[in-house]
Order: structure tokens, then C-alpha cells, then sequence
């Protein structure tokens, strides 16, 4: 894969944001820009508290998953962003220059192939030859191959159809697809809405990181903010992992979703923000030698060189000193 310093998979989102951003937003005292996810980073930060104080030190960018989160670092329309292992792996591999700052870990039993509820599919070996919707590189395409592995199936044994997570819903939906690899809060809205049954998930067979991932050049740059960010983020997931009922309330408010399913979400996920260390960087290896074995990273990578273990203490801090 070769990200396009055009920006081809923010293009093709429809995301209106611009890929070269005007000289004024980098001088000294702009804010860092910061891509997030629906109702991830931005919706724990401000539902805990954690950004007062900070909010005028940051512009916020949605998008609809990591794959143009992604490209919009390779483009430098943002500093930084919160992205899965796979989506990271995927990116970096193919020359994104950026590195992972922080990790998050997380029970993988919201990472998952799910299935209707009526559907036959019992397991992983009857999508054998089945059509599977997930994004290319995402953390969804990291668990069918983790899946296929575990199983002793052949990694090419299903069909995979790449499109992003409302167009992947929508073939799901239809039945176009028997399948869909997805991740919350995905998987907890089909489990609670639809009744969707999970056939596989990455509980046990992937290792549950995320990463908050900067450009190299504001690493350089904006080391004090992105210290900063990262010691709010680790502060704000203790929080909500304290307080899961009353998150789930005010993020399903936020983002107009039942919930039920936030609190099903948080509940299972109990995500929490973690230093980059050697356990961090034994799992990123993992996952960039199983996209070596399925030919999707061609040449070597360590994982190594994809890591910054310098803003620890800041995570720490988040932490109360942990």
C-alpha cells in the first residue's frame, strides 16, 4: 500500500478537510491538531473534566475510521491521532512518518466478526469462501486474518469487501456480505439493536492496542502539548473506567446512540491509556509479522522504529504517578 500525499482516502470519505494546512496553524502557539474518531479521545476528555484548561491548545478533526485519520497524517492536515494497532501497522509500514507516543490496551471482545442473528455461521470455518466486509488495514481486517490464523485456515479462505464502517453496515444490513468485522461501538450498537451474533472475536488472538500516534515533526515541535494530550487521556480513561454508568450516559447524550450499548461498550472494553514499553512493542511486532504473512507489509519493519517511549512520564502522571 502507498499513501498519496494528495490525500486519496479523505477524498474519497468526503471529508472536507483541507490536506495542507496554511503556515499560520503550524507557528508556535497554534493549536495542536488533533484527528479523533466519533466519541472516542474528544468525548472522554470532555465528559471527565480532563480538558479544562486545555481546550483553546487544540482543533479537533472527525473522521469516520483510522484508514483516513491515517492518511490525514501522511498529509500533515494533523499532528496527531488515536488509531488501532492494525490501522498504525498498515500506515507506518507504508512510510507514514509518524510515530506511536502512547498505547491503549483493551479487551478485544468488542473486536469482532459478527453475523445476523438468524444467519447459519456458526464459526470462523463456515465464512470459508464467504464475502466479509471490514476496512482494508483496520483493526477488523487484523481479526478475520487473526481469526483464519487461529484457526489453521488459510489466510486468503474468505472474501474480503473493503469499504468504511456506514457502507460496511449498509452491505451487512442488506445481506450483500455474510459477514462484517467491525469494532465498537459497531458491535455492541448490532449486539443490543439487531441481536447480532458474535462469531469470532479478537479476545485472545490479538493483543487489544491501540496507539496515539504523532508526525515526526511534532514530536519535534509541540512536544509540551502532546505531553500534555496524552497525561489528560490516560487521566480521562481512569475516569470512565470508574465511572461507566454515568460515562455511558453522557456519551450516549453526545452522540445519540442508546445507552445501553455505551455502557455494553465500556463495560466489556475497560480501555485505559499505557506507556510504550517492551510489552507494547512485543505485541506491534506480532501484528506487523502477521500483515508480513498475509503479503499485506512486504519488506521487514520493527516495531522499534515505530515507537517513542519518551512521553512515558507524562503518561504516568496521567496515571498519579503509577
Amino acid at each position: 500500500m502507498r499513501l498519496s500525499r494528495r490525500g486519496l482516502l479523505l477524498a474519497g470519505a468526503g471529508i472536507a478537510l483541507p490536506l495542507a494546512m496554511p503556515r499560520l496553524l503550524r507557528a508556535q502557539g497554534a493549536p495542536l491538531r488533533v484527528g479523533d474518531q466519533r466519541g472516542n479521545a474528544r468525548a472522554v476528555l470532555e465528559a471527565s473534566g480532563a480538558l479544562k484548561g486545555f481546550e483553546d491548545r487544540i482543533a479537533w478533526s472527525e473522521f469516520p475510521a483510522a484508514a483516513p485519520l491515517v492518511e490525514a497524517l501522511n498529509a500533515d492536515a494533523i499532528d496527531t491521532g488515536l488509531v488501532g494497532d492494525a490501522p498504525f501497522t498498515f500506515g507506518a509500514a507504508a512510510g507514514v512518518p509518524a510515530k506511536a507516543i502512547a498505547a491503549t490496551r483493551e479487551d478485544r471482545g468488542g473486536l469482532a466478526i459478527i453475523v445476523p442473528k438468524d444467519s447459519p455461521v456458526k464459526g470462523i470455518q463456515d465464512l470459508v469462501g464467504k464475502r466479509i466486509a471490514t476496512g482494508r488495514g483496520s483493526i477488523g481486517h487484523q481479526v478475520v486474518l487473526a481469526a483464519l490464523e487461529h484457526a489453521k485456515l488459510p489466510l486468503d479462505a474468505v472474501q474480503f469487501v473493503f469499504l468504511l464502517p456506514a457502507d460496511a453496515k449498509a452491505a451487512w444490513s442488506r445481506g450483500a456480505v455474510e459477514a462484517w468485522a467491525t469494532w465498537e461501538p459497531y458491535v455492541s450498537q448490532e449486539e443490543i439493536l439487531s441481536g447480532a451474533r458474535i462469531v469470532a472475536s479478537g479476545r485472545g488472538i490479538t493483543p487489544g492496542l491501540g496507539f496515539q500516534a504523532a508526525r515526526d515533526d511534532a514530536i519535534a515541535r509541540r512536544r509540551e502539548d502532546l505531553s500534555e494530550l496524552v497525561r489528560r487521556l490516560a487521566q480521562a480513561r481512569e475516569w470512565a473506567n470508574a465511572n461507566t454508568a454515568g460515562y455511558a450516559r453522557t456519551w450516549s447524550g453526545l452522540m445519540n446512540v442508546p445507552a445501553p450499548v455505551a455502557e455494553h461498550w465500556f463495560a466489556r472494553a475497560k480501555t485505559r491509556v499505557v506507556p510504550v514499553d517492551d510489552a507494547v512493542e512485543r505485541d506491534e511486532q506480532g501484528n506487523i509479522d502477521l500483515y508480513r504473512r498475509a503479503g499485506l507489509v512486504r519488506k521487514p519493519v520493527e516495531a522499534k522504529d515505530l515507537l517513542d517511549r519518551s512521553f512515558a512520564g507524562a503518561i504516568r502522571a496521567g496515571l498519579g504517578g503509577a
